[in-house]
């Protein structure tokens, strides 16, 4: 509790700026007047000097002391009268927001041959790693999720909740639908979300594929044809390495995927036909680190437009202060004149 209340004065002080702040030179003086009247209450203090009294024991009362001490209180009271004159204000900041947000479809691939292990653990975790932390950038955007296999759903229609995204999109698995690779399917999904949405002018699909279109009822041409339509760009990503990889080959009487080692077959050729047709581009990822490049890459040709208004309201503080030096000055003078050791 004592840190908790620590760490909130420390806010409160960061937040503090002085209107006068000259005035605060005068602090210098602080210790230099506090020794010169230490020294002055030295050799003014009256001594007696008197003969056979060293084995008389010295009784010093407590309200001796606090009546010697009391006058050092005036030390701290000019402290904070010159905080006061100074006229500390906490700043209250408003941010009004305008952004020009973009619309982003994330479509992945949930084939079976997304669990092949050329990336570690496999091509769909790290997908969805990587795609989250794209997500999490993306603060002003709306952001949907598409996933298809044999088949294409919404996994996530347009939102601005990350958290929920992020939980959507860590639910992601394959087997959830018939295995295939319908890319057109999930392509049509994406841009029947997108296309009689009228909020903001650009439209964004980003696909995640590693195969070759082998299902569905719309081709990837036709899908593509309606994003171009629709002024919807598609930023392609083939995801696998390059000849070989330890892949589902099949499964076995309990269901279980059975593992082997597999060509990879990525139709690069029509994912960059696609995305050309759309004014969009077609990415290569071998690697983790080659896909977070990618993406590094897509979000700097997508920036949203932000603009950020601040305006600043000033909190007077100085009360404070004045009250703390008053309070020093009233003990003081409480002390001085109740606590007289001469008048006991």
């Amino acid at each position: 509790m004592g840190g908790f209340k620590i760490d909130s004065l420390m806010g409160w002080w960061m937040h503090i700026q002085w209107l006068h702040p000259w005035i605060l030179a005068a602090l210098a003086l602080i210790p230099w007047l506090w020794y010169v009247h230490a020294t002055r209450s030295k050799s003014t203090r009256i001594t007696i000097k008197a003969p056979a009294l060293q084995h008389i024991p010295v009784r010093r009362s407590w309200r001796v002391s606090l009546y010697q001490y009391s006058s050092y209180l005036v030390f701290p009271a000019l402290v904070f009268l010159i905080l006061a004159l100074a006229r500390p204000q906490y700043i209250l900041r408003e941010e009004k927001v305008n952004a020009e947000g973009i619309d982003i479809f994330m479509v992945m691939d949930l084939s079976s041959s997304m669990l092949s292990q050329d990336f570690e653990p496999n091509r769909l975790e790290v997908s969805k790693d990587v795609a989250m932390e794209f997500i999490q950038e993306r603060r002003y955007d709306r952001i949907g999720i598409v996933a298809f296999a044999g088949e294409g759903f919404t996994q996530c229609p347009l939102t601005v909740d990350h958290t929920i995204l992020n939980l959507l999109m860590n639910e992601l698995q394959c087997g959830f639908l018939e295995d295939g690779t319908a890319i057109g399917m999930g392509l049509a999904t994406a841009v029947n979300r997108l296309k009689d949405d009228s909020l903001t002018k650009s439209k964004v699909i980003i696909l995640i594929t590693d195969g070759v279109n082998n299902a569905g009822d719309i081709s990837p041409e036709l899908a593509a044809e309606l994003a171009k339509t629709y002024g919807i760009k598609i930023y392609s990503i083939g995801v696998g390495t390059r000849g070989e990889a330890y892949s589902p080959i099949g499964r076995n009487y309990r269901g279980d995927y059975i593992f082997g080692m597999a060509p990879v077959n990525i139709d690069e050729e029509l994912l960059s036909r696609i995305s050309t047709q759309t004014g969009g581009k077609y990415y290569r990822a071998t690697n983790k680190e080659r896909l977070k490049e990618i993406y590094n890459e897509i979000d700097q040709l997508e920036k949203t437009k932000v603009e950020v208004r601040t305006y600043k309201r000033y909190s007077e503080e100085y009360a404070w202060f004045v009250w703390m030096a008053v309070i020093l000055l009233f003990l003081q003078f409480a002390i001085r004149y109740s606590l007289n050791p001469l008048a006991a």
